[in-house]
């Protein structure tokens, strides 16, 4: 499923205009990656959870080469379900 068609679901559902409901879902999206950008985490009750994580520096090696290499420090996003959604998704 893709933006457009979020898009369009709200659009058949609700009622608003295509442009009103592309709105909607911008403002639902930017407002959730600002969130997440400040560090805070988003918990949707009978969804699940996005969580910003740190990851420290850690050692790796180039499989093409086998040398060493430092693989730098990062924030990863993760995303763990809900056991409501998890129940849907294998009833299913």
């Amino acid at each position: 499923m893709t933006k457009a068609d979020i898009v369009e679901k709200i659009y058949e559902k609700i009622g608003f205009s295509k442009k009103e409901s592309a709105e909607l879902v911008e403002l639902v999206f930017d407002i959730m990656k600002n969130t997440l950008e400040t560090g805070d985490k988003i918990k949707i009750a009978g969804f699940g959870n996005f969580v910003v994580k740190e990851k420290a520096d850690r050692r790796g090696r180039n499989p093409q080469t086998g040398e060493e290499i430092v693989i730098t420090a990062r924030k990863i996003l993760t995303f763990k379900p809900s056991q409501v959604l998890k129940a849907s998704i294998n009833n299913h």
